[in-house]
């Protein structure tokens, strides 16, 4: 093997620990259907980088994904940036009333959703359903 194979390989190797803790996707109009047509459970969370609140929720949930990894292995996370999509089709079709709401999908149906609560277990529990649903 030479020099630069061997380089790649390493650097490879190495940043396997962070790809699991992959970034959320970000949302673009059609995003969620694609992946509810797939089959897949979707965690949307609708902030705003300027937001107080969805920080403490990003935090929560950045911690919670760490202590288990089947968060991230089972669900689809999708953040909604609040000042670009704000008043888009999906905010309005989902009523959603503010910035800091956390929403599961699975297929058409809502399982759950939080509405500016930090808590690490009311967020848990949003977590957990959509777990359960993903394994389901």
């Amino acid at each position: 093997m030479d020099r630069r194979h061997f380089l790649l390989l390493t650097a490879g190797a190495a940043a396997l620990p962070f790809a699991a803790n992959a970034a959320p996707l970000a949302y673009e109009p059609g995003l969620v259907e694609k992946h509810l047509k797939a089959g897949d459970t979707v965690f949307l969370d609708f902030k705003a980088s300027w937001c107080s609140t969805c920080a403490a929720q990003e935090r929560v949930i950045n911690a919670l994904k760490a202590e288990n990894p089947e968060y991230e292995a089972k669900i689809t996370f999708i953040d909604v940036d609040w000042d670009d999509h704000g008043k888009s089709d999906l905010v309005k079709r989902m009523n959603i009333p503010r910035r800091s709401t956390l929403v599961v999908l699975k297929g058409d149906q809502e399982l759950g959703r939080i509405v500016a609560q930090t808590g690490k277990s009311q967020i848990k529990a949003l977590m957990d359903s959509a777990l359960g649903a993903a394994s389901a």
